[in-house]
């Protein structure tokens, strides 16, 4: 068995198993090489060499400008994406300890969802897009404070959270499909584009506004990492342990909404991600959360990159969402998982 390298700075400390960096640095050469591959294809296909140029200078024909301002941000901001719903569907996973929760299951997307349609309804028209993310935001945190609440009782359990979050989540749905019902027909066709889930048109500030929103998340999940093995204990083993659990839940729920809200109102309801992708990193890395977390990120942010890649390749010259593509990967790995529950 390999041995763990331990990594102390003052009162902080981490083990890691060097099959772990092992199989992170495997996964850090496929993103890489996705990444190149997201760059080079599309309408204007780039050799190894014309890609180089867009990348460090204007290039030849425009291929600066398709390069350094419509395929590379789409390209970071899906790995952005990808990212926090895998790490957010990752900590749901072990704080429900149900393998088959996501940021859907806990009205994360539904409550996002509904704020969007409601706010492409009444105010976009005259307040424009650019405060779509922060209403989607809005709702996807409202929506996780009123499951929230609404299953208090002496206490917060699991099993309470997925009954309550499945009813909210089915009451937010409706109430979207009511609203798409009596929208104008414009409003409803740019919904259900966000809906899918997209990154087309794609911008530098959207870019830096969602890596600069996940690094103060990821920041602040640091010092709660350890806890989010400790919630897969028995809660009476974990108290005894000295472990506020309720506190620990509350705080982990917190920045696991933040992480999934701040990637649905960037992206849309990107369907499947937080659920695959924690359990291909479960497959890949042994336990620990930080291996599992940079992992999951790792998975998500290359089913999404991949998604984009064929909605805006395999149909040309039709660019479709890259949440459909992102379903088509999922919705079989999502069946396998449900029979694989039954045995």
């Amino acid at each position: 068995m390999d041995n763990l390298l331990v990594w102390r700075w003052g009162a902080f400390s981490r083990r890691v198993a060097p099959l772990t960096l092992r199989r992170l640095g495997l996964a850090l050469l496929v993103t890489l090489a996705v990444m190149l591959l997201t760059l080079s294809l599309g309408k204007v296909p780039l050799s190894p060499s014309a890609l180089w140029q867009g990348l460090t200078g204007p290039g030849e024909a425009g291929i600066g400008f398709i390069v350094q301002q419509l395929r590379l941000p789409r390209m970071l901001l899906g790995g952005l994406i990808g990212a926090a719903l895998a790490v957010s569907g990752l900590i749901l996973q072990a704080l429900i300890r149900n393998p088959l929760a996501s940021p859907d299951l806990l009205g994360l997307s539904s409550g996002a969802s509904a704020a969007a349609v409601l706010y492409l309804s009444t105010l976009a028209g005259s307040w424009g897009l650019g405060y779509l993310p922060a209403a989607a935001m809005l709702g996807a945190g409202g929506a996780v404070l009123a499951i929230y609440l609404l299953a208090w009782q002496q206490g917060v359990s699991p099993l309470r959270l997925v009954l309550i979050g499945v009813g909210v989540s089915a009451m937010l749905a409706a109430a979207t499909t009511f609203m798409l019902v009596f929208s104008p027909q414009t409003t409803t066709l740019s919904a259900y584009v966000w809906l899918t889930g997209s990154v087309y048109g794609a911008d530098w500030g959207a870019v830096g506004s969602l890596a600069l929103c996940l690094a103060g998340l990821w920041l602040l999940l640091v010092p709660l990492a350890r806890q989010v093995m400790v919630q897969q204990l028995d809660e009476g083993l974990a108290t005894g342990l000295g472990v506020r659990v309720q506190l620990m839940r509350a705080a982990l729920l917190a920045v696991s909404a933040a992480l999934a809200g701040a990637a649905i109102a960037w992206g849309g309801a990107m369907a499947f991600v937080g659920l695959i992708a924690p359990h291909i990193a479960r497959r890949l890395v042994p336990p620990g959360f930080v291996g599992q977390a940079a992992m999951a990120a790792l998975v998500g942010a290359n089913l999404v990159m991949l998604g984009d890649l064929a909605g805006r390749t395999l149909l040309l010259p039709l660019d479709l969402p890259a949440g459909i593509f992102v379903a088509a990967f999922g919705a079989p790995y999502f069946l396998y998982l449900l029979i694989k529950q039954r045995h």
